[in-house]
């Protein structure tokens, strides 16, 4: 585990350190950029386009539970992204993993189980906390969800995730560099594919995904 750039997204300056010291201690050469905020999460995976992984919080200040990762997975395709979090529930775990997580670290994980995860998701694999046990989603309509927003395209998905920031259309074209009309077609397609009449039915769509993780 050498040479690598991972991006650790924590509103806590003390487990940012924690787990800058758990990365030094198992030996990793590893440069680690450190963001205490949705937005300075974001600004650092523009900055290092090729960072091997990112460590999400799921609650931090900017962005509310599991619509970051939905947030993240739509504009940085490329970037594993493994959360981290006290909400370690397997209800929880599945969830993300669902929404494209590569992983899930609960933060009470010792150091063996941190470089174990941290291998496993830079080897291109899926790592979950030792107990988890799959299972099938036990709120239907939770589960329709996650199934409709499986659908949206990555772009459709940027779209959402700027109406739930309560951009307009000419807003969301201009942060998008495409014309307001491509953003009213991504609109009218992402009403239908969550099978909603209105803006606001989108968003609160998307505000059930923030409250899972809550």
């Amino acid at each position: 585990m050498t040479g690598l750039t991972i991006i650790i997204a924590d509103d806590h300056p003390l487990f940012r350190g924690a787990m800058r010291h758990a990365l030094a201690s198992v030996g990793a050469d590893t440069t680690i950029i450190e963001a205490g905020d949705f937005t300075a999460a974001r600004q650092a995976a523009i900055d290092y386009p090729n960072a091997d992984l990112m460590l999400l919080d799921l609650t931090m200040p900017g962005v509310s539970g599991l619509s970051g990762l939905v947030a993240f997975r739509a504009e940085f395709q490329s970037l594993p992204i493994m959360i981290v979090s006290g909400h370690d529930d397997h209800t929880t775990v599945r969830r993300a993993l669902e929404l494209g997580a590569s992983g899930f670290l609960s933060k009470s994980a010792g150091l063996d189980e941190i470089r174990e995860g941290i291998d496993t998701v830079i080897a291109g694999n899926i790592f979950t906390p030792p107990d988890f046990e799959a299972g099938s989603e036990s709120e239907p309509e939770v589960a329709q969800l996650l199934l409709r927003l499986q659908t949206l395209t990555p772009q459709q998905l940027r779209v959402l995730g700027m109406l739930g920031e309560g951009l307009l259309n000419k807003q969301i074209a201009y942060e998008l560099s495409v014309s307001e009309a491509t953003i009213k077609a991504h609109v009218s397609a992402i009403l239908l594919k969550l099978n909603v009449d209105s803006r606001t039915q989108a968003v609160i769509q998307l505000g059930k995904i923030s409250a899972v993780a809550a």
